[in-house]
C-alpha cells in the first residue's frame, strides 16, 4: 500500500513539475513580445477596409502608409481625428495612403463614431486587435509612417497634431 502511495505522490510531483515548466514557457513567450520602431520592418498584415481596398502592408501601393491604430472609447484618439483627416486631404494626392484600424470590439459604437467624423481616410475595423499586437501596440493612438520598401520611417506613440507646421515640413522630407 506504501509503495502505492509513494508511486501516486511521485507521478503527482512530476504531473505538478511539468505543469509549472509550461507554465514558465507561457508567460516568458508574453514577456519577448516585439514592439515595433523607427528603422525597423514593419510587420506584414491585411484587411479589408469598410471602403471595401484590400491592404497589406507589402502591397498597399503608394508611396507612405499612414497606419494608426486608435478605438472609438479612446479620447486622444479622437481629438486627433480631425487633424489627421485634414493630414490625408493635404497629401492624398501625393501617394500617402493614411489607414485607421480600430480595436474597437464593440462594432456599433466604431460605426456611429465613423458616422459623426466622416473621415477621409480609409477606415477598418480589427476587433481582436492582432495586427496591432503585430506591432506591439497596446495604448492607443499610435501611428507608424511606413516607406514602400516597408520601413518604419516614424512612430508616434500619442495624439498629436498632424497639421503642425514642423511636422509637415518633416513629412515632407520623407517624400
Amino acid at each position: 500500500m506504501q509503495a502505492v502511495k509513494n508511486k501516486v505522490d511521485f507521478l503527482l510531483q512530476l504531473a505538478i513539475g511539468v505543469l509549472v515548466a509550461v507554465l514558465c514557457v507561457v508567460v516568458a513567450g508574453t514577456l519577448n513580445q516585439h514592439i515595433t520602431e523607427k528603422g525597423d520592418t514593419a510587420p506584414n498584415f491585411k484587411i479589408t477596409t469598410d471602403q471595401g481596398r484590400t491592404i497589406s502592408r507589402s502591397d498597399f501601393g503608394s508611396k507612405i502608409l499612414v497606419l494608426n491604430f486608435w478605438a472609438s472609447w479612446c479620447p486622444p484618439c479622437i481629438q486627433e481625428m480631425p487633424s489627421l483627416d485634414e493630414f490625408t486631404r493635404r497629401f492624398a494626392d501625393r501617394g500617402v495612403t493614411v489607414l485607421a484600424i480600430s480595436v474597437d470590439a464593440n462594432e456599433q459604437r466604431y460605426r456611429d463614431l465613423l458616422d459623426r467624423a466622416k473621415p477621409s481616410f480609409l477606415t477598418a475595423r480589427d476587433p481582436g486587435g492582432e495586427i496591432a499586437a503585430r506591432y506591439g501596440t497596446f495604448m492607443f493612438p499610435e501611428t507608424y509612417i511606413i516607406d514602400q520598401n516597408g520601413k518604419v520611417l516614424y512612430k508616434e506613440a500619442a495624439a498629436r497634431d498632424w497639421t503642425d507646421p514642423a511636422f509637415l515640413n518633416y513629412f515632407q522630407s520623407l517624400l
